[in-house]
């Protein structure tokens, strides 16, 4: 069975940060532990109810796509296991599907997007401007529809309880310089229509996903956080696609749609959801999990 975590413990290490999802812990040698708990975050807000293994379904798939797109970018996995840097005492079965041993990298402060159909924050920018993060799109395009290209539409890195918002090639520039904001946009586009065609022979459309970048003490790019989860993606079943709505998903679209029923004002606290919510977002992830990357949490 999967097990349930919704906050680490980790007596002896130095804990540097807790976000919406994973808690990160600092290592010697200049490494980090990551641990991808079950909280579950949406419109920038942690939910206080925890969608079992939901943890070690992002750790495995992202685990999975690091290794499948290492031709493309180096990523921050050191290989380490990580039941040898565990405190003595700690149930390492916790930990064993949920956490990394990772590089201790800097991260680049910008959330690197790719889309490749309107839908989302994307759609409803172009309803009011017939652009995205400053790219203008063909006229006429209806929700979900793929778009001519892949594009790159980055946003800014918000804190916890914050939203992140949309931002043109141009603040990048100007926020990390023009030769990485380059490497990042090529990286970001390069890995998407990779795994977008990876994940079409499968069944599975990606919509859409945002991923984390860091430099070494060298300058050198790597990918790191997560990659293509279902927290981070929109995954959508091709044989259920249609152009004109909001497709079924195999992500947190899932519970966002719920959420957007209520009358809440998409400020912390989050609401509580229903079991069936919770039991539906897990069934989700395990879904993908299985489609993509053929693994099953027992």
């Amino acid at each position: 069975m999967p097990t349930v975590l919704h906050q680490s413990n980790l007596p002896g290490l130095e804990l540097i940060h807790r976000g919406k999802v994973r808690d990160v812990y600092a290592l010697p040698g200049n490494r980090l532990l990551i641990v991808a708990t079950d909280r579950l975050s949406a419109f920038d807000v942690v939910l206080p109810d925890p969608i079992p293994g939901k943890g070690e379904m992002l750790c495995q798939i992202s685990n999975f796509w690091f290794g499948k797109t290492a031709h493309i970018i180096p990523n921050h996995l050191t290989g380490t296991p990580v039941a040898e840097v565990l405190p003595p005492g700690t149930d390492a079965r916790l930990y064993a599907k949920r956490a990394v041993v990772t590089r201790r990298l800097k991260p680049v402060p910008i959330e690197a997007i790719a889309r490749g159909y309107l839908i989302g924050s994307g759609w409803k920018d172009y309803q009011a401007s017939g652009r995205l993060c400053g790219i203008a799109l063909p006229k006429g395009l209806r929700q979900a529809e793929k778009l001519p290209e892949p594009i790159f539409t980055p946003s800014t890195k918000a804190a916890v309880g914050a939203h992140d918002e949309n931002i043109g090639f141009d603040q990048v520039v100007a926020t990390i310089g023009a030769d990485l904001a380059e490497q990042v946009r090529a990286a970001t586009l390069a890995i998407y229509t990779w795994a977008a065609a990876y994940a079409a022979e499968r069944g599975i459309i990606i919509a859409d996903t945002k991923f984390e970048f860091g430099t070494d003490e060298h300058g050198k790019l790597y990918v790191m956080d997560e990659m293509l989860t279902p927290d981070s993606s929109r995954f959508w079943p091709a044989d259920q696609y249609r152009v004109g709505i909001s497709p079924p998903s195999y992500d947190k679209q899932y519970v966002r749609d719920y959420l957007e029923t209520l009358d809440w004002n998409k400020r912390a606290p989050g609401p509580k959801l229903p079991r069936e919510v919770i039991e539906g977002t897990a069934a989700k992830y395990a879904e993908a999990l299985k489609r993509l990357a053929g693994i099953t949490l027992d």
